[in-house]
């Protein structure tokens, strides 16, 4: 096999998470070659012990599969603040990225980094505890009707529990998901975050044109965000109250009362995974495609906002064809000029094809630094990939080498554009919320006529419903007003 010239992006994401990862409590490495070793061996590791206990579990009784899950426990704050050095804070969410984006990853990184996409051991049920009293003034077994204090799931900073409430209005009893933050996790995301500006200068070197500093800028602006499960809540009520009655994408409800700073409380939704949802048929997957495609650019488009972490294990899937999507630490925000650059982008480059326009439009934003000696055309090509799937009127079917593939043309060093070519503020999370979701759709083998899609979301053509997804919407697009235009 031959040594691939180009690097894929996510490759030097994932090296560069390596070279900056700081253990806390612990002696750091001066061996940068030893530190990149780790991140394999702590993949396997990861890997065996998970799939030990799983296996043990299989043939245990109930008194030794709690046994067995209390051995994972983290007990006090020092130990997570440990396991959050090897496994999460902020550079689990680059790791989660190039794990699922570039299938171009050698074999032993890439399956090194899914194991960031497993839930870590989770903290002990006291230590959560003492996190819900300190935020929100007294023990869970206070504060709810009822508690569970084993944990259902755990993300990058958090883990989830289920619990019951008393609704104030009806007095019925309500079934809520209480995520609880991990404490330490601040410190360790900024261990990391101290260190993101050699993540930046590695970046550099690889690719000239690359200015790294607003780029790093704005993973420390959002990432110091998600610290703060208040700011979570607000985005994630935002997203809820904006969906509301919508026929097939649901965002739970939080409960402010139940909510603070490093505890969030939002109703709790029972669905089917990701990889249950693979095993349904390619229609139903289809249409699982079509929905993750809608609410990115719906949002983006009607809300000037998206979330920003397209993980599999951010969505619920049902046996109606609804998805609901959790998870709103990662939201962005556009303001009205960016957003006049992104829709002058696709117009030009998608719905136009006018690539001189399309140039001007990428200098003035930033993207591509003036001087660039490649013709309009050759500009136009480069940056084209990313439209691909919506550049035509046709059916297309998206696969897991469609993101790769457009990782490594980006970002390939032998093409003079990626001398010029850069990524401003604007467009950092733009890059994460495509590239994740070209993946996703990738690994649904999901087909569909996505240009006309786009034509219903795009507002400068507000095109006609196309699918029957989009039929369904019609009503809740005329009651909201939620850019329900005339049809041209």
């Amino acid at each position: 096999m031959k040594f691939r010239r180009v690097v894929p992006l996510a490759l030097v994401v994932g090296i560069a998470a390596v070279a900056i990862r700081k253990r806390a409590a612990r002696v750091f490495r001066t061996s940068r070659s030893q530190r990149n070793t780790d991140l394999v061996m702590l993949g396997a590791s990861v890997g065996v012990s998970y799939a030990g206990t799983a296996a043990r579990k299989l043939f245990a009784s109930a008194e030794r599969r709690v046994e067995l899950d209390q051995d994972r426990e983290l007990r006090t704050a020092a130990a997570v603040a440990e396991r959050l050095g090897q496994m999460k804070g902020a550079l689990m969410k680059l790791g989660q990225m190039a794990s699922y984006v570039d299938e171009a990853l050698p074999a032993p990184l890439r399956e090194a980094l899914a194991q960031l996409q497993s839930n870590a051991p989770p903290m002990s049920a006291e230590l959560a505890a003492q996190v819900i009293e300190q935020d929100l003034g007294a023990p869970p077994e206070k504060l709810f009707v009822e508690w569970d204090p084993t944990p259902i799931a755990a993300a990058s900073i958090g883990q989830v529990h289920r619990a019951v409430v008393l609704d104030p209005i009806t007095g019925s009893e309500r079934a809520v998901a209480v995520k609880v933050q991990y404490p330490g996790v601040g410190d360790a995301v900024a261990a990391d975050l101290r260190n993101a500006d050699l993540l930046g200068m590695l970046l550099q070197q690889g690719f000239g044109g690359l200015n790294p500093d607003e780029m790093v800028g704005e993973v420390k602006e959002r990432l110091i965000e998600e610290l703060d499960y208040r700011q979570e809540a607000r985005n994630q009520q935002l997203f809820a109250d904006y969906y509301r009655g919508h026929p097939f994408i649901h965002v739970p409800d939080v409960l402010p009362a139940f909510s603070g700073q490093h505890v969030i409380t939002s109703e709790l939704v029972v669905g089917h995974t990701w990889n249950e949802m693979l095993q349904w048929s390619q229609d139903r997957r289809d249409q699982v495609g079509e929905t993750l495609f809608r609410f990115v650019f719906r949002s983006l488009y009607g809300m000037h906002a998206f979330n920003g972490d397209p993980h599999p294990g951010n969505y619920l899937f049902h046996e109606d064809g609804k998805v609901t999507f959790l998870d709103f630490g990662l939201v962005k925000h556009f303001d009205a000029a960016e957003m006049a650059t992104f829709i002058s982008m696709v117009k030009a480059a998608a719905y136009e094809h006018d690539v001189t326009a399309f140039r001007r439009v990428v200098e003035a934003a930033g993207m591509l630094r003036p001087g660039c000696p490649s013709t309009d055309a050759e500009v136009g090509e480069y940056f084209s990939q990313f439209y691909e799937s919506v550049r035509d009127d046709k059916p297309v079917t998206w696969s897991g080498e469609y993101a790769s593939r457009i990782v490594r043309h980006t970002f390939d060093r032998t093409s003079p554009i990626a001398q010029y070519a850069t990524v401003p503020k604007a467009f950092v999370f733009i890059q994460r919320i495509n590239l994740g979701l070209y993946a996703l759709l990738g690994e649904l083998r999901a087909t569909g006529n996505y240009r006309r899609i786009a034509e219903e979301l795009w507002p400068f053509v507000a095109g006609p419903p196309s699918t029957a997804l989009a039929e369904a919407e019609q009503e809740w697009l005329r009651a909201t007003q939620h850019g329900a235009a005339p049809h041209r």
